[in-house]
């Protein structure tokens, strides 16, 4: 009976909307590198994943690696943002572009939008990499994952991250 009851609680855990979910997603306007503006509004229709990393971050790597695969498999179904911020600067965005072959730009975040989507505050000031969003065709946040011990493979491997964009998407 016990093992019944972890094995739904870590079900709920995985593919249960997120403490930070079932909101309208925070709004933004981020450059890249090249000086473009990125709005999420611009891709009202799409499903968005809002990804906040760092480049130094080991799971940020990894998961570059599956948002890399995600965008193959949706193509102009999804919008990706990953969006960095202090202390990662140009240099190190600009690298972590060339050595993981993003086809997808970084954006960077003095903060604002980052304490906006995690609702940081002074007596929550503190967040762990990565944390990704996945947003509706609405603009609603339907699920958040941050990386941990019970997260570990949406950030690790395709099936979980596919699973919930399929079900955004209709499975088309």
């Amino acid at each position: 009976m016990r093992t019944f009851f972890l094995v739904g609680f870590l079900v709920t855990a995985l593919f249960g909307a997120g403490e930070l979910s079932n909101r309208r997603a925070p709004g933004f306007s981020l450059m890249d590198l090249r000086s473009v503006q990125h709005d999420p509004q611009d891709d009202r229709g799409k499903v968005v994943i809002v990804e906040f990393m760092q480049t130094t971050c080991p799971h940020c790597q990894k998961f570059t690696g599956i948002l890399e695969q995600a965008k193959a498999k949706y193509r102009e179904k999804i919008a990706i943002y990953s969006i960095v911020t202090n202390p990662d600067n140009g240099q190190s965005m600009q690298k972590y572009i060339v050595d993981y072959k993003l086809t997808t730009p970084i954006l960077y975040d003095s903060g604002q939008v980052m304490a906006s989507y995690m609702k940081l505050s002074p007596s929550n000031p503190t967040m762990s990499f990565p944390h990704v969003f996945l947003i509706d065709q609405n603009g609603m946040i339907k699920n958040d994952y941050g990386y941990g011990t019970a997260t570990a493979n949406v950030f690790e491997t395709t099936g979980p991250l596919f699973a919930e964009i399929d079900k955004l998407t209709g499975g088309k």
